[in-house]
């Protein structure tokens, strides 16, 4: 088969699939961040500890086990809209819903009513993750996955302007009802996309039946690697961003807890991450195009594990708007390179006949320290202090790059 011909640059960048990737990207990540950034922020500032606010984390366990599900959006469709669109306007509608509801909660109060909200958006969230991703895959053609992917995860970071910028601002001048309602709107960009887009699943190629879709995926993959190197892939996707993951997940009550006030973090520590994440990514996307994705895991993770010891400093230093620019920026520069490298290497252990549950699949690994280790978090400061803990964060890390020995050796590719 004579092999087709590759496209200019310009034709693969420059198309409304693009476009709809940025849109869809943004949609994606908003709900994330509101539960990451915003409302941590807002139960600090409500007088809620530590402890309980990363207590908090478990309830985006729908993050870790979203892989169990998944294969039932494959195999069942809505009756409107298609297999695809449907499922992202009912996770959109019901998003917008709930995000807006938490402003009408008081946490003095009662955490409870909070508590389910939060659980709610975050399962629905991960369940229109599910669906964006299994739509993006259907939507570009081969020559366009990798180009497509990069402008999705940095419209997905861009989203978190709204509810880790943008938010925490107004909350400086007006109501946490006002806040989370403004935040709750922004998810209208989802929905008016979703209704314009075109289908593009084909039912012909969906599962007919439960075990097909459910069983397939991992018999397939655990018999193409074997047993033993596949228990040695999950746990070094388990294991590569631990320490990472740790260390950011209490990020906002740090800042505010070294003395900066909200609008300090939203200008500053909000939008270097961002700016930082987006640039470690083309960083990466460029030197990935020189080395294999073995060496990027390699030099990437060096870098994550590096950075981590910024927060160790600014912890003994404390209010310094300018340290507290040059540490995220930093650590967000390794947060960018290192994500690009593992979704490079999520989706090379991707069989092309199960991409949705298996990439649901290993994503939901990657979330697994950030719902479990982050919930333990709250205690680990409160018990070591926040020096000792960014220490540990640093110490966690090193597991990960050992794993690479096993599963991406420096000299394969």
């Amino acid at each position: 088969m004579t092999p087709q011909p590759r496209r200019d640059w310009k034709e693969i960048l420059f198309n409304r699939r693009m476009l709809t990737c940025v849109f869809l990207g943004f949609a994606s990540g908003m709900p994330l961040w509101v539960l990451i950034s915003l409302v941590p922020a807002w139960l600090r500032t409500e007088g809620i500890d530590l402890a309980t606010i990363g207590l908090f984390s478990l309830m985006t366990l729908p993050y870790t086990w979203k892989f169990i599900w998944s294969p039932l959006m494959d195999r069942y469709r809505p009756p409107f809209l298609g297999r695809r669109r449907g499922w992202a306007l009912i996770t959109q509608v019901v998003l917008l819903a709930t995000i807006g509801a938490l402003g009408l909660c008081d946490p003095t109060a009662s955490l409870f009513p909070i508590l389910a909200l939060v659980f709610i958006i975050s399962f629905f969230s991960a369940s229109q993750d599910i669906v964006i991703d299994a739509y993006r895959r259907e939507l570009l053609a081969d020559d366009e996955l990798g180009t497509g992917t990069s402008i999705h995860i940095n419209a997905y970071r861009l989203s978190a302007l709204v509810p880790g910028s943008l938010a925490l601002i107004l909350a400086d001048h007006f109501s946490w009802t006002a806040v989370f309602a403004v935040t709750a709107a922004f998810m209208t960009v989802g929905i008016v996309m979703t209704l314009v887009i075109p289908e593009v699943s084909d039912d012909q190629l969906a599962p007919h039946t439960l075990r097909e879709a459910i069983i397939e995926p991992f018999r397939e993959f655990f018999g193409r690697a074997g047993l033993r190197q596949a228990l040695a892939v999950l746990t070094f996707i388990l294991l590569y961003k631990l320490g990472d993951n740790m260390a950011v997940a209490l990020a906002t009550p740090f800042y505010i807890d070294m003395g900066f006030s909200l609008t300090e973090i939203g200008t500053i520590a909000k939008f270097s991450a961002l700016w930082a994440s987006i640039t470690g990514s083309v960083i990466a996307g460029i030197v990935m195009l020189k080395v294999s994705i073995n060496r990027a895991l390699w030099i990437f993770g060096m870098v994550q594990l590096i950075t981590i010891l910024g927060y160790v400093w600014l912890s003994t230093v404390g209010h310094t708007p300018v340290g507290l620019f040059i540490v995220v920026s930093g650590e967000y520069l390794g947060v960018g390179m290192g994500t690009v490298a593992l979704t490079a290497y999520l989706a090379r252990e991707t069989s092309r006949a199960f991409t949705a549950t298996q990439f649901a699949l290993f994503s939901s690994i990657v979330v697994i320290p950030r719902t479990f280790a982050n919930a333990s978090t709250g205690f680990l400061i409160e018990a070591m202090g926040y020096t000792g803990f960014f220490l540990l964060c640093t110490a966690v890390a090193v597991p990960g790059m050992l794993m690479l020995l096993k599963v991406a050796p420096w000299n394969e590719r």
